[in-house]
């Protein structure tokens, strides 16, 4: 390792105590630069790599609201805004109780270098609250959002820093959101992404980040000489990221066997049913353990049942696994276990999902095709990106259309990614070929900009 990188790491470390997810994104990023800064200088000389690990704006801020029982409720919010060099913040809000400053820097980092690669002229942030959605009623769900973006306005506009959603937030979340701010504004535009359809949003936003993964995987396994035609894939997750996996996964003619929420995972051997994941989950909003009551066949196990330090869903023999969940939910042993059972190939769909130890067995073996999650993910933001641009037009596009651009903007990244570990002369290495080509285009733009 390079003295500038591991001086900086070290840095890192003693300044961000307790952030252990967004020192361990910092230091995957950062590994991966080292033949880049080598090889230019001017990155050191600009410091840019001291610059880049921090937001150049935190916001935290308190959100209180009343429950259905009139009794004031009060949690922690967020807003991490990480850098836009290359244009306006972009990036989700997360509800969920883990939500705290490290994971949303964590977040937040990734998606500077995320939203790079996909062309679209946007930077890097995210935000949410520590509010927990599950067992709320529409109410509270509504005047806690209402509540939240009463703080938020404040510090986004359609020029300066667009939110999305993330975990805990839908559509439902967005248009209540949506509705606050343009009461308090005034103004109707583009300041969210994941909006309705009928006031803004774009068709193929809800599918966007679960085909692209697909999109790039067959990208992937193409320049290998292979396909997922008739692959078994394992898949975690029960959100809108999992379920449009399993979607397009069925229509390129592979076959999902498993999914996941956090009480347990099912195996299906004869295919997910994809209408009844969609009832259970998206209509009903009800447990995974419901799919076996439907599909006796299938098998449900609980994490009860998992092996101690181990995710049970990775147990399952497969040829591809495709981990849509949340972040550092596959480990060493889960990746072992994998490969020892036939998997050949990992597409990350949740934001950091491996850990530093699995990424760099996957990365050792020969006969295995990784593709991370700052690359392979990126067609949710990807497509959040060209909502912005109906926006701007005022004018909506057919799915068909979308999805076109979307299939473009993941080959792109493919291309873009595939090239830059050629030219670093670690051809096929999707990690650091990412991670260079995303940086060098923010890092060369904050150059240009000055010192600010």
């Amino acid at each position: 390792m390079s003295e500038y990188i591991e001086k900086t790491m070290e840095w890192i470390k003693r300044t961000n105590p307790g952030q252990g997810v967004f020192v361990q994104a910092a230091t995957e990023v950062l590994n991966s630069l080292e033949p880049l800064i080598k090889k230019e200088s001017k990155y050191q000389k600009h410091a840019i790599l001291e610059r880049i690990v921090i937001p150049e704006r935190t916001v935290i801020f308190r959100v209180t609201y009343t429950d259905d029982d009139g009794r004031p409720q009060v949690n922690n919010g967020y807003r991490v805004q990480f850098n836009s060099a290359v244009g306006p913040y972009k990036g989700g809000i997360r509800l969920h109780p883990s939500v705290d400053l490290g994971v949303l820097k964590f977040l937040g980092f990734e998606q500077i270098f995320k939203n790079s690669l996909t062309g679209v002229n946007i930077g890097g942030a995210k935000g949410g609250s520590t509010f927990d959605p599950k067992g709320k009623s529409e109410g509270e769900i509504m005047r806690f959002c209402q509540a939240f973006m009463s703080e938020l306005y404040r510090h986004i506009g359609n020029t300066v820093d667009v939110p999305a959603g993330d975990i805990g937030v839908g559509a439902r979340e967005i248009g209540y959101m949506f509705g606050q701010y343009k009461k308090l504004t005034g103004r109707f535009d583009g300041i969210l992404t994941g909006k309705g359809l009928n006031w803004g949003g774009s068709l193929a936003r809800t599918e966007a980040t679960g085909y692209g993964l697909v999109y790039f995987t067959q990208n992937m396994l193409k320049r290998a000489g292979l396909g997922l035609e008739g692959k078994k894939c394992s898949i975690s997750g029960s959100g809108n990221v999992a379920i449009y996996t399993v979607e397009k996964l069925y229509q390129v003619g592979a076959l999902p066997i498993t999914v996941s929420d956090s009480n347990g995972y099912v195996y299906d051997a004869e295919g997910i049913d994809l209408a009844l994941l969609k009832e259970l989950k998206e209509a009903r909003r009800a447990r995974l353990s419901e799919y076996v009551k439907f599909r006796p066949n299938a098998k449900y196990v609980s994490v009860s049942e998992y092996k101690e330090g181990r995710n049970g869903v990775w147990d399952v023999p497969c040829d591809g696994a495709f981990p849509c969940a949340t972040q550092n939910e596959l480990h060493l042993a889960d990746i072992k276990t994998l490969y020892a059972n036939g998997c050949r190939f990992v597409a990350e769909g949740a934001n950091m999902p491996s850990t530093l130890d699995a990424i760099n067995f996957m990365l050792a073996q020969k006969d295995f095709y990784f593709a991370p999650a700052k690359a392979a993910n990126a067609g949710g933001v990807g497509t959040s990106g060209l909502e912005m641009m109906q926006n701007a037009g005022m004018t909506a596009w057919s799915f068909e259309k979308v999805d076109h651009r979307l299939h473009g903007i993941m080959n792109h990244i493919f291309e873009l990614s595939y090239e830059t570990s050629k030219e670093f002369g670690d051809e096929g290495n999707l990690v650091l070929g990412s991670n260079i080509a995303g940086f060098r285009k923010v890092a060369d733009a904050m150059i240009d900009q000055g010192y600010v």
